[in-house]
């Protein structure tokens, strides 16, 4: 029960800090005017209004019972009432009304007619109090004749209430835009926080962040700058280090290569020859892997200028590339982007006769679609293309003459990008694969 009312509760309350923070300010202020505001409507105003109702009644039954039993003053009896209470009084004959003019839903006409209809009685009396905006007007039934009054509103109804009303909600309303303007700067810095921990987990370096906010907030933005430079460094260290590597292997490589040429025994020559090439071509592997740590800035791409730059590059007759005529524009590494997108590309040009490439944009997201007829992959292996060196034995080998680090480095720039990548069956009975960014 209370596991099902927690979840209700979630469901219900917003998500965002800001809007909680100013639900816990705004509610017990808008409680608390609530129940002042009942309080004093039950305690005071309706007691008041009910008096000062049952006074008038009172003094308009006054008023019948003079007229009928004394008559012949009538002139100076109303003039007294119009003189000293403002009262309009008017008796005639006509026909008295069926319907009356009262609002259901009105304090002050609820008022007015019960106090009337224990007074006078049902059909015997008539008003309204909304046909005159400073008066109220009455009608009563005395034997043949009608009783009309005109009198002042103030009379039937407090003239407190508005002002107390408007001494309650406008301190509340000054409270609550105070409230927000602090909750504005106090969740400012968690959101800046929270950007450049976005901007960090999609590879981009954070060196322009500066703490700001309360004591606590500026402790985690600074213990956050701490981590992301010693990961950083981390990363530049490995990066630097495999680089290198490869790089000073390059070197003994090519000496190995000079020292192969002047062999006699062209069989031999040309079988370590074979080996030293695949060495070399898995040290470029190894650089283009370690190229994907290196620095570089985000920028604007547009997405469909960058895949027609590549299928020019690739210069080939085999790719075939449709978009919806839309432009994709999104924040990203260009370098990076085109590699991955080329790592993928130039693997469907190996192992297909045709390439197909499909970009679309929807309301958040871009998708870029490669598919191929060649031989695929099998589907228990889509896991297991992703991881660093691993290489398919049977079917399709991803990196042939390479150590397995083709879509490794093209899932590690897209999930960078704050992306994801697919891998499923075309229906060119070949691979295809689903790259999708956010934009």
């Amino acid at each position: 029960m209370f596991s099902g009312f927690n979840k209700l509760i979630k469901y219900i309350l917003p998500k965002r800090l800001f809007y909680r923070a100013l639900i816990i300010v705004a509610a017990p202020t808008i409680i608390l005017q609530i129940i002042i505001t009942i309080v004093f409507y039950d305690s005071i105003w309706i007691k008041a209004n009910k008096n000062i109702t049952r006074s008038l009644v009172a003094q308009l039954k006054t008023i019948e019972e003079v007229y009928q039993n004394d008559n012949t003053n009538l002139d100076f009896f109303t003039d007294s009432y119009k003189n000293n209470f403002n009262f309009e009084i008017g008796i005639n004959q006509d026909v008295f009304p069926k319907y009356s003019g009262e609002r259901k839903f009105s304090p002050m006409d609820r008022s007015l007619r019960r106090e009337l209809k224990s007074v006078f009685g049902n059909g015997n009396y008539w008003f309204n109090t909304s046909k005159f905006k400073n008066a109220v007007e009455i009608k009563i039934r005395s034997g043949n004749e009608v009783i009309e009054f005109l009198v002042p509103k103030e009379i039937v109804s407090a003239s407190s209430v508005r002002l107390f009303v408007l001494w309650t909600t406008l301190p509340s309303i000054a409270l609550i835009i105070i409230a927000l303007i602090f909750l504005k700067n106090q969740t400012k810095p968690l959101v800046k926080l929270a950007k450049a921990a976005e901007r960090f987990g999609k590879g981009d370096y954070v060196n322009d962040f500066r703490a700001s906010g309360s004591q606590e907030i500026r402790k985690a933005a600074f213990e956050f700058d701490r981590m992301a430079k010693r990961i950083n460094r981390h990363l530049n260290q490995r990066a630097e280090m495999l680089s290198g590597i490869s790089h000073d292997l390059r070197t003994p490589l090519t000496r190995l290569k000079l020292q192969l040429a002047m062999l006699k025994q062209k069989e031999v020559s040309k079988n370590m020859s074979r080996d030293i090439d695949e060495m070399e071509k898995m040290l470029n592997d190894y650089l283009q892997f370690a190229k994907t740590q290196t620095q570089e800035n985000t920028i604007t791409i547009n997405l469909n200028r960058l895949l027609s730059e590549l299928k020019n590059e690739l210069n080939s007759d085999k790719i075939s590339f449709i978009n919806d005529g839309e432009d994709v524009e999104l924040k990203g590494r260009p370098t990076a982007l085109k590699r991955s997108f080329g790592n993928v590309i130039q693997n469907a040009l190996i192992y297909g006769n045709k390439v197909y490439i499909y970009l679309q944009k929807g309301s958040k997201r871009a998708s870029v679609t490669i598919e191929d007829d060649g031989p695929g992959i099998p589907e228990d292996q889509y896991k297991n293309v992703f991881k660093p060196f691993f290489r398919l034995d049977k079917s399709r080998s991803l990196n042939q003459s390479g150590v397995g680090l083709g879509l490794a480095i093209v899932e590690d720039i897209i999930n960078s990008h704050g992306g994801n990548i697919q891998l499923s069956r075309s229906k060119y009975n070949g691979l295809l694969v689903k790259i999708s960014l956010p934009f």
